[in-house]
């Protein structure tokens, strides 16, 4: 069950008129903004016992938790209410994508906002990847990454070898500097490949978690 503040009454909080309140989720880890979802007082009371994200959903009338289809379930850390306790803040360590298409975040979609930011003031692969995946979805006239994704995946792979060997180059010739400018073009153009063929970064996180844990047991097992 999910720990709740003293001060934390379902009662208190604001549901509209058909019984619902808005909850958004945002990674715990990085910030980022995922979904927004619905939820009922039945929703929410299973949401804090069972510590997985259940929703109500409008279209089906109906509970469902999210995850319980894909296995992208999200994991509860904190659920805080808004100054006016009608909205929710739900903040969640994700098993996958949100997004039912595959993206991280429901929100890739660019409507506005200022032409020439082109990330946020804080850097993280996360953010990178989600602004890969919004010039693949919003193509920007100009944009080295629209050019990639616009020639294919062949010209990725390519691009993927070139990065590489420059890599490779680096580490030879003992050059840091060099080394860590090739490394940083070599993972810009891996992400670049990872959003063309719908890899998500949790993916390549859970398998290498899952590596983690093998040498861990063959450790363990030396040790006998």
């Amino acid at each position: 069950m999910i720990r709740t503040e003293d001060n934390f009454k379902i009662d208190e909080l604001r549901f509209d008129a058909s019984g619902l309140i808005p909850a958004v989720l945002t990674d715990s880890k990085s910030g980022e903004l995922l979904m927004l979802a619905y939820m009922n007082r039945e929703s929410l009371e299973r949401s804090l016992e069972t510590g997985l994200c259940c929703f109500w959903s409008r279209s089906r009338s109906e509970l469902w938790t999210k995850g319980e289809t894909s296995g992208n379930y999200m994991h509860i850390d904190e659920i805080y209410a808004d100054c006016d306790r009608d909205a929710l803040h739900v903040s969640v360590t994700p098993d996958g994508p949100a997004c039912h298409t595959g993206s991280r975040s429901c929100f890739f979609n660019r409507v506005g906002g200022a032409e020439d930011v082109e990330e946020k003031s804080e850097f993280s692969l996360d953010g990178l990847y989600a602004l890969l995946e919004d010039r693949k979805a919003n193509p920007k006239e100009g944009s080295y990454t629209n050019y990639l994704f616009e020639k294919g995946r062949e010209k990725i792979l390519k691009k993927v070898g070139e990065e590489s060997t420059e890599v490779i180059i680096g580490g030879t010739l003992g050059s840091r500097e060099e080394t860590v400018y090739e490394i940083a073009d070599l993972t810009y153009h891996l992400l670049v490949l990872m959003v063309e063929m719908g890899i998500p970064l949790d993916v390549v996180r859970a398998e290498l978690a899952s590596r983690h844990v093998i040498d861990k047991k063959i450790k363990q097992e030396k040790m006998k």
